[in-house]
């Protein structure tokens, strides 16, 4: 077991109608509250009314609504408009200028994953008095940051319970995932209910985003028995609550534990004491969404089982031979290769049946850049240090199997 130095100082309030405890989380912050959210769908996402402390009811019937009825008495400044795989321009660097600008206090993120990757940033780049680029390009380390509470409505990256996110600049094709110690979400609210009428696109999309984030702190050179059992357990809950999730997308019990598994998915605690796995898919995903902007949880789809079968040998073997047998119930008894590749197989099967396209055709992404994108994935991913060591070429590979 490796040696490991672990914190996390997010709160999670967990369950149906717990944004009633906003007012009381907020008032430690301050009075002063970027709030930031997407393209308008908290506009649109129906709450019920609740029972206050005071015995009276919310009125409001929408989640932006109700966010602001709750937080009478504050100044709010708002950041619309955020978009997926988040861009430092315009959304960070605007963001970093209203909380300058209005002295804001605390950030409020209400959405999904990529409203919060990017108040993160904005959060550090707040308290700096340069570009922010510097930090989410690791020149220069973040002395502080805002204080972030974030309001979840989709499960997918687990950024609501880690350190980190993932910011795109458009005009250099980058997309850097971005880890700083100062970075959690100071309190993380969790409705399933506000996951309901998330579509199927992307509730697909979180699953294979959190099953891959398992994956990268699965596949790993020394792991525990411990680990393993979380791991698996999580893709087998995936799997299965997943499927419930998009056949009732109002099955409360199954978008709970999906939330939930989506929360533990990225924060570390599923390899204390494994050995770094190098997140190679992530690596290269990123870069596929920054040349083509596609969906981050479709593209680990599609680049996961190529991944596998790329790095599938002798030495990898036993992985995958577990995985086959703990995951899928592949039996113990056939040959080792067979239940290896038998595994691979019903990972794809897996991916396919939830609704993603399984190549990258079918995104609009052909061969024409492959050998630019392997060499900014090889030059800036660092995945030559990885579980499986992947040379540029190895990444080129993978890409153009994957098409």
């Amino acid at each position: 077991m490796q040696n490991f130095d672990y914190q996390t100082p997010t709160r999670l309030i967990f369950g149906k109608g717990v944004i009633a405890k906003l007012p009381g989380v907020m008032t430690q912050f301050g009075k002063k509250i970027l709030l930031a959210y997407g393209s308008g769908s908290i506009k649109k996402l129906k709450v019920e009314s609740l029972k206050l402390k005071d015995g009276s009811s919310t009125k409001a019937t929408n989640l932006y609504d109700l966010t602001k009825e709750l937080l009478k008495g504050y100044e709010i400044i708002e950041l619309p408009d955020i978009q997926p795989n988040p861009k430092y321009d315009p959304s960070v660097l605007d963001g970093v200028r209203l909380c300058k600008e209005h002295k804001i206090d605390v950030i409020l993120a209400v959405g999904g994953g990529s409203v919060l990757n990017c108040s993160k940033a904005i959060a550090a780049g707040a308290c700096y008095d340069g570009d922010p680029w510097d930090l989410i390009s690791y020149k220069v380390k973040a002395k502080a940051a805002l204080p972030i509470v974030d309001i979840i409505t989709l499960a997918a990256t687990g950024s609501e319970y880690d350190s980190g996110g993932v910011i795109s600049r458009t005009e250099t094709n980058d997309k850097i995932g971005y880890i700083d110690r100062h970075l959690y979400p100071a309190v993380s609210f969790l409705d399933p209910t506000y996951t309901f009428t998330v579509n199927k696109k992307q509730t697909a999309a979180g699953i294979a985003d959190a099953m891959n984030h398992v994956m990268e702190q699965y596949f790993v050179e020394d792991a525990t028995l411990l680990n393993d059992g979380f791991c698996e357990s999580m893709f087998r809950s995936l799997m299965v609550n997943g499927r419930k999730c998009l056949e009732n997308p109002e099955d409360y019990t199954a978008r709970a534990e999906m939330m939930l598994a989506c929360t533990y998915g990225c924060n570390g605690i599923l390899a204390l004491g494994n050995s770094q796995s190098g997140w190679p898919c992530h690596g290269i995903e990123h870069a596929l969404s920054a040349y083509y902007d596609i969906t981050h949880g479709w593209g680990l789809a599609i680049i996961t089982p190529r991944w596998m079968k790329h790095i599938l040998n002798e030495r990898t073997l036993p992985r995958f031979v577990k995985y086959g047998i703990n995951v899928f119930n592949i039996d113990k008894n056939l040959d080792k290769w067979e239940i290896a590749n038998k595994a691979i197989d019903e990972t794809y099967k897996f991916f396919e049946s939830i609704g993603i396209p399984m190549h990258l055709r079918d995104l609009g992404i052909d061969e024409s850049r492959v050998d630019e994108m392997s060499h900014h994935i090889a030059v800036n991913e660092g995945l030559d240090q990885a579980y499986a060591p992947l040379t540029e070429k190895d990444i080129a590979e993978i890409i153009t199997a994957s098409l």
